[in-house]
């Protein structure tokens, strides 16, 4: 008896201070699930790998070499997609947690069975009829921690693994990988330090690695938040794609590339409106290596210079919100920069041999901002679908790409009302503007040049007038509809080559105005 009593209070002990031990973890999960269905003509999903100019997929333009057109132009796109996240977040105390971050996605509903020659595996199918799909990838896994007070009276914290890069996403950065943030706050000011590895080569050696340093300081100003950063890519295996599994040891890369951003903004209130306001300007080169070309090769290197400039303006009232968006990127010079922006390419207009700057505004390799922009339904990615839409939605996994607004500029008016409180409409509309020199960034168009003594690429100014409107549907509390529609009245800078020629004359093609309608059902939990 004596013993069970024993045994008894003993275990009480245990589990009270069991109990205390774990008082202070929390284990949480969230996420969503989602399903989004696409209707347009010629409003192109995501855009892959565009290039500087001319940068619509083959499957929306004629083919100039054989004078037939895109299998998707002028044609009615539709389908549906889905996908899922689930983020586990396990939490010991404000100083330290970890988390796992799973993704999930039915690229189209019916996806094909083992992926298609763009995608790993079964990555992205999902929707593959009967199921049992291996299509859960992983997004994130990192640990914070803050560091122990070890006598310097300054609070800093880590943040160390598979996680976010991202800066001023909507227009500059935003990609997953492996790297360190070192935060340090003293109010009202904040400074990051940042270190990634996209690519670590041979262990012996770091000229083929490729590594992401920068620095990024916020400060509370008023009602202003302000910032500033710099963020540098020292790139040896350049591009991206050249690197497999085969090629780590004694892999010598085809190119060098050494880039800078630099960046300041300002977000908050000043009087009655609401601001943002960003401006980013990108430096430096990509280079030819010995190996590829010979030590005495005369192939230039390719100079990168580009800058963006964007203000918007908000301005809430009852239950209205009046709005006003303009930006300005720069675009290339056909004269100068090839369609990859590589050394040894050659320029589009063709009256020079090779590529040597490349002035369109540019973004790192593997940033997401093109789908996070989200400023139209159409032409530009739409946050309502996930910016899985859109003709200037350029992602690029492997090289530089023009991003979101590369080679464009932008005014946009914009008004909302929140008629009733499970509904909100937004109706919008923009002119949109080609930036690009010696032709146009979207459109293939040609002119004859005399003093070429051929045909050349035609430059216009015009992409176009574009109107959306966009419908909130809130269900239930975690459960939201969104449909919208866009209609874009295509201007000159939007034209096709047909590939036809007669005497001094080149065909080209007005495109049928691109539409689109999309909607998206989410649960979020």
């Amino acid at each position: 008896m004596k013993k069970f009593i024993f045994l008894s209070i003993l275990g009480l002990v245990i589990m009270a201070f069991s109990s205390a031990a774990y008082a202070q973890f929390e284990f949480k999960a969230s996420g969503f699930i989602d399903a989004q269905w696409f209707y347009n003509v010629n409003a192109t999903a995501a855009n892959p790998a565009g290039g500087f100019y001319n940068a619509l997929p083959a499957a929306f333009k004629w083919d100039p070499g054989t004078a037939i057109k895109g299998g998707a132009l002028d044609r009615k796109v539709n389908y549906y997609e889905s996908r899922a996240r689930l983020k586990f977040d396990a939490i010991m105390d404000k100083n330290l947690s970890g988390t796992i971050f799973f993704e999930m996605d039915s690229a189209r509903w019916g996806d094909i069975a083992g992926g298609s020659t763009a995608k790993i595996s079964e990555r992205n199918t999902y929707g593959y009829w009967s199921g049992d799909r291996a299509a859960v990838e992983i997004k994130n896994i990192y640990i914070d921690f803050g560091l122990p007070y070890i006598g310097i009276p300054v609070p800093m914290s880590f943040r160390v693994g598979a996680q976010p890069l991202s800066i001023r996403n909507p227009i500059f950065l935003y990609t997953d990988g492996m790297g360190v943030i070192w935060t340090s706050k003293v109010d009202p000011v904040a400074l990051q330090l940042l270190w990634f590895k996209p690519f670590e080569g041979r262990d012996a050696v770091s000229q083929d690695d490729v590594d992401v340093l920068g620095g990024h300081v916020t400060a509370k100003l008023g009602t202003i938040s302000a910032g500033a950063y710099a963020v540098y890519y020292n790139m040896n295996a350049y591009p991206f794609s050249a690197i497999t599994a085969g090629t780590v040891y004694g892999y010598t890369a085809s190119y060098d590339a050494e880039m800078w951003w630099l960046g300041a903004y300002a977000d908050g209130k000043v009087g009655p409106v609401d601001i943002n306001v960003d401006g980013i300007y990108d430096r430096g080169k990509v280079m030819p290596r010995g190996s590829v070309y010979g030590p005495f090769s005369f192939v230039p290197d390719v100079k990168y210079r580009g800058w963006a400039l964007r203000a918007k303006i908000d301005f809430p009232w009852d239950k209205f919100n009046f709005g006003l968006t303009g930006y300005y990127a720069t675009g290339a010079d056909t004269e100068d920069t090839s369609a990859t922006g590589l050394p040894g390419s050659s320029p589009g207009s063709g009256i020079k041999p090779y590529s040597t700057k490349v002035s369109s505004y540019v973004i790192p390799p593997g940033s997401e901002s093109g789908a996070i922009f989200g400023e139209s339904v159409v032409f530009y990615s739409f946050w309502g679908n996930r910016g899985d839409s859109g003709i200037a939605n350029t992602l690029n996994y492997n090289q530089m790409s023009r991003g979101p607004i590369g080679g464009t500029w932008m005014a946009k008016a914009y008004a909302s009302v929140k008629a009733a409180p499970w509904y909100k409409v937004t109706l919008q509309g923009m002119y949109i503007g080609d930036t690009t020199k010696n032709g146009d960034t979207f459109g293939t168009a040609r002119s004859y040049n005399p003093f070429f003594g051929g045909f050349t690429l035609r430059d216009k100014k015009d992409i176009g007038w574009e109107f959306d409107i966009i419908n909130e549907i809130q269900i239930y509390k975690n459960l939201k509809l969104v449909v919208a529609g866009g209609y874009l009245f295509a201007g000159k800078a939007m034209d096709q080559y047909t590939g036809y020629t007669f005497g001094p004359f080149a065909f080209n093609d007005e495109i049928k105005n691109p539409w689109a309608i999309t909607w998206n059902l989410t649960y979020n939990f």
